[in-house]
């Protein structure tokens, strides 16, 4: 059983050591231990002092592609030189190197194809209030679309068995947290949480500069990814709201004319209601042709992962 830790890492030379000097270079349960260091386009030399610090292995992308792509060419990398479990962790020493022992612990008991480590983000001290309560929301929400029970859903601190790695997929460029849980929950992927510490943040958070921006863009990750694997729901459920809306307008309409009251100034609730008929009916037609779509993806899906472990085996042969 070999073991990767990859570390997507991006102008992070000052800290690239400290994080490789803190992870362990054998644990029980694997014969071989390894690292591996994902430099995301960076300016200041993060590749070379990687391979100074004595990382296993060292990928450069040769332009910044953000964390998610850095995150899956990592993952990628792991399963060309033969891992069978990756773990994930930052290069600014967020999570504490000492827990991968514990976070890979469901993995060898055969319990989980996925864990992800819990900060504990409702009591975390460095979190201000609204980041807090930010963090805590979205997880009940990716819960609640990925169908796992994941309390920390933002955590990049996770481990993976090298099947779960080949059937995951990362569209978005900003983050791959949330997107590859919701993924996990509808490939119905056995999914844990282990809790593990943190360090004291050594610099900000190039990730969330804006909090609001952040909210925004996952919010738009997590609408998006539920629509790509549960289409209906998603696309009957809004024509459902817009159909509801012609209806209270058609009542509305109705009500005035009952009441004797001159129901000709009111037209324009008819007209409103025959606009939200029209787009509750278009919603419910893209929600069958999303749901062929999926299908569709569902087998080009099946077709990569048989492609990646082709590309694998042979760079093990």
């Amino acid at each position: 059983m070999k073991l990767v830790i990859q570390i997507p890492a991006w102008d992070e030379a000052p800290q690239i050591a400290a994080a490789l000097a803190e992870l362990p270079r054998s644990l029980p349960g694997f014969d071989a231990v390894e690292t591996l260091v994902v430099d995301d386009g960076s300016t200041d030399g993060t590749a070379e002092a990687a391979r100074n610090a004595g990382a296993t292995h060292v990928v450069r992308l040769p332009i910044h592609r953000g964390l998610a792509f850095a995150w899956r060419a990592g993952i990628d990398a792991a399963l060309r030189v033969g891992a069978d479990v990756i773990v994930s962790t930052d290069a600014d020493r967020q999570y504490a190197a000492g827990d991968v022992g514990a976070l890979v612990a469901p993995i060898l008991k055969g319990d989980a194809e996925i864990v992800v480590g819990d900060r504990g983000v409702a009591t975390k001290h460095d979190f201000s209030a609204g980041k807090r309560l930010t963090q805590r929301l979205g997880s009940w929400v990716v819960r609640r679309a990925s169908g796992t029970e994941v309390p920390d859903a933002t955590s990049g601190f996770r481990a993976l068995t090298r099947e779960a790695a080949m059937r995951l997929n990362v569209f978005s460029r900003m983050t791959y947290t949330i997107e590859t849980l919701i993924q996990a929950g509808n490939k119905e992927m056995a999914v844990a949480s282990v809790p593990v510490r943190t360090n004291p943040p050594v610099r900000p958070s190039r990730l969330i500069r804006r909090t609001s921006n952040y909210v925004l863009v996952q919010g738009a990750n997590i609408l998006r990814i539920t629509a790509l694997y549960k289409p209906l729901p998603v696309f009957f459920g809004a024509a459902a709201l817009l159909a509801l809306g012609g209806l209270a307008l058609v009542a509305r309409y109705a009500w005035f004319v009952v009441s004797a009251q001159n129901p000709a100034g009111h037209l324009q609730s008819l007209l409103l209601a025959a606009v939200l008929f029209v787009a509750a009916v278009v919603c419910f037609l893209a929600g069958l042709l999303a749901d062929l779509i999926s299908i569709n993806r569902a087998l080009l899906e099946e077709l990569v992962v048989a492609k990646r472990r082709e590309s694998s085996k042979k760079s093990e042969d």
